[in-house]
């Protein structure tokens, strides 16, 4: 069976900014000039326009190269099972021929995208746990 050749840290480097990500909230008030002591900090869960985090989490992804991008659209499709572990060479030549220069955009639109990406990991019984340990 052939393994994904992206290095596993990497994909759980996205996996970790994208759970940080998904833990915002929608921004309900833009400046409600309450004290943020007294809403503990909440704010700091908000989405906003310029997230830092999103902005790193794209541009994490933008700076890998082709080959990468297509293996983690892969991995992420694999973990929602359009395609199994035994299937994998054809799931990236499927994501390449598919590939349009957009995969952070892609990625980023695809809902419980850490969820699946530790789930296609896990079809090659690969983790993140080693990651979070050394990182986290």
């Amino acid at each position: 069976m052939a393994m994904p050749d992206i290095n596993p840290d990497k994909v759980c480097h996205i996996v970790v900014l994208a759970r940080e990500f998904d833990a915002q909230e929608d921004q309900v008030e833009d400046d409600s000039g309450s004290n943020p002591a007294d809403e503990n900090f909440r704010e700091v869960l908000a989405a906003s326009p310029d997230d830092p985090t999103y902005d790193e989490l794209k541009a994490y992804i933008d700076g890998l190269d082709i080959d990468e991008q297509c293996e983690l659209v892969a991995l992420a499709w694999v973990g929602r099972g359009d395609f199994s572990a035994a299937e994998w060479t054809e799931a990236v030549r499927t994501a390449r021929s598919r590939h349009t220069g957009n995969t952070a955009d892609y990625l980023l639109g695809v809902p419980q995208l850490p969820d699946l990406l530790e789930e296609g990991l896990a079809a090659f019984e690969l983790s993140c746990e080693s990651f979070e340990r050394r990182y986290l």
